[in-house]
């Protein structure tokens, strides 16, 4: 592994690219904060799906693209004389001191979960005016319910245990099956999201990275259909459902 001083000395070096690409490159000339956004979430993205995949070679490609795009919106931030990476980097070192004072001051704390109830507690000091002031508006659906339910227990709003959880999806899903109206009826759905992915959360699951692998699983298996298919001289649309799934149940056997 690198030094410090090498990996300064390579930090280093890519400000030094990204100040020629911004003097010298018609493409990076034009970018602006609003512009790079959507790569930024797509790279975020990229990053994400190397993780699941446990791809180590990808995750560090997928790191530096990341990094790039930090790098970018601090080098625009110092054009507008607003604020540069220093100044990124020195916020983010002075919070993370101030929510850490059982590593830099004199509180002590037992394990991670009184970490993380003194962390939401310190962020109402520095300003925030709610627990869930935090949570990006953009986040995925799945991402922010878990993210919401993380939040509350840090205060202790949190269910005693999985078993309780678990009760709680008994309950939204009755309610889901006994209403006929549709407007209501998608309500009494969110609900049944929203309380099984607490259910997951409070199990250890990450229901996000859990659903995402079986996106995966279903993408690969029925990709391996239509090779079957294929091989067989069939075509998917024109056979039934009891054909198709004779089908599912080879690349099945096969994965």
């Amino acid at each position: 592994m690198n030094t410090k001083q090498e990996k300064l000395e390579a930090f280093g070096r890519l400000l030094d690219i990204m100040d020629d690409l911004r003097e010298k490159c018609p493409w990076d000339q034009k970018q602006t904060l609003e512009s790079l956004r959507h790569l930024t979430l797509e790279e975020t993205y990229e990053l994400s799906d190397a993780i699941l995949q446990n791809d180590l070679q990808e995750i560090k490609k997928e790191l530096g693209d990341v990094l790039l795009h930090l790098v970018f919106y601090a080098k625009i931030g110092s054009e507008k004389e607003s604020f540069d990476i220093a100044d990124v980097i020195n916020s983010l070192n002075e919070k993370l001191i101030f929510r850490h004072p059982h590593i830099y001051g004199d509180t002590e704390v037992k394990d991670e979960e009184e970490v993380k109830q003194n962390w939401e507690k310190l962020k109402l000091k520095e300003g925030n005016k709610s627990i869930l002031g935090g949570v990006p508006k953009s986040l995925p659906s799945l991402v922010k319910a878990y993210r919401i339910q993380d939040k509350v227990k840090g205060i202790g709003f949190e269910f005693h245990d999985a078993e309780d959880a678990w009760k709680k999806v008994d309950e939204e899903i009755r309610e889901f099956h006994a209403e006929t109206d549709l407007d209501k009826k998608e309500q009494e759905l969110g609900d049944v999201f929203f309380s099984l992915i607490n259910y997951a959360r409070i199990s250890g699951i990450n229901p996000d990275s859990a659903l995402e692998r079986t996106n995966f699983k279903f993408i690969s298996r029925f990709q391996k259909m239509e090779h079957l298919a294929s091989e067989q001289n069939l075509k998917l649309a024109d056979l039934s459902l009891e054909e198709m799934d004779v089908l599912w149940e080879q690349a099945k056997q096969l994965q």
